[in-house]
């Protein structure tokens, strides 16, 4: 079977207490690493906050948009946490205890300790299917192209490492990176000449301020690895002769 040319994702982060503040995302970073490593483009990214009308929302628009949403945060014991409710409500199926998430949780929470609110943990929207959690045993979940997955980094590292291995995933993209001393005003015009001449990868620039020196970091990326290098050469060559103009009127004095 011929591997897809671009497999596309989008990331839900969900929970008020990133929006105000007060916890600070460290899982779109992650996801979006490690899904451009195995060949899926992480192509948008949303926050929400804990009000179920705007996850139904949000869910509705990425899933019918891209190849797989990936949310993070809500599924925890709490009143707040209702990621569950909301993605049973977007894909109009009820929602109960799941006997096997149960069985999970009895792995590490002894059943006289398993209340009604750790029971919530194991409310399944009906027709998913389980996404194991190795670290604290509450499970996340998959239905339909929505992996649902913790807020807590270590539980959603260790949930998308059990999810890798049944994705779709398309041909990895290249990337170089090139660092020139020169300001991006100075690059913008023979970066675009360069970038018409290689349609195929998409070149980035990024400017930079360090130790007093401005100076510009350009990316190229792409899925051709020989365009990729004959871009990036372009670009080192383009690098290099501002250079030389920036120093011909000093060897000149």
């Amino acid at each position: 079977m011929s591997t897809p040319e671009r497999v596309t994702a989008a990331v839900l982060v969900i929970g008020d207490e990133i929006l105000s503040g007060r916890t600070k995302d460290k899982n779109l970073g992650y996801i979006a690493e490690y899904l451009t490593r195995i060949g899926i483009d992480l192509c948008e990214a949303r926050v929400v906050p804990d009000i179920e009308d705007e996850i139904v929302a949000a869910l509705d628009a990425l899933r019918a948009r891209y190849t797989y949403v990936f949310t993070t945060g809500g599924i925890g014991p709490t009143h707040d946490d209702i990621t569950a409710d909301a993605v049973a409500r977007a894909f109009g199926t009820g929602i109960s205890i799941n006997e096997e998430a149960v069985s999970m949780l009895l792995e590490r929470i002894p059943r006289d300790e398993l209340n009604e609110a750790r029971l919530r943990m194991a409310r399944i929207p009906h027709g998913a299917s389980l996404i194991p959690n190795p670290v604290s045993k509450a499970p996340g979940f998959r239905i339909g192209n929505v992996f649902v997955m913790a807020g807590v980094p270590a539980i959603m590292q260790a949930m998308l490492d059990q999810v890798a291995p049944t994705l779709d995933t398309g041909v990895p993209i290249i990337s170089e990176m090139i660092e020139v001393r020169e300001k991006e005003g100075d690059v913008a015009a023979p970066l675009r000449r360069i970038q018409e001449a290689f349609l195929s990868v998409q070149i980035g620039s990024y400017p930079f301020f360090e130790d007093g020196v401005y100076g510009t970091r350009i990316v190229v990326r792409g899925r051709d690895a020989m365009e990729v290098r004959r871009a990036a050469d372009a670009v080192n060559a383009m690098a290099s002769s501002l250079a030389a103009a920036r120093e011909a009127p000093h060897k000149a004095g």
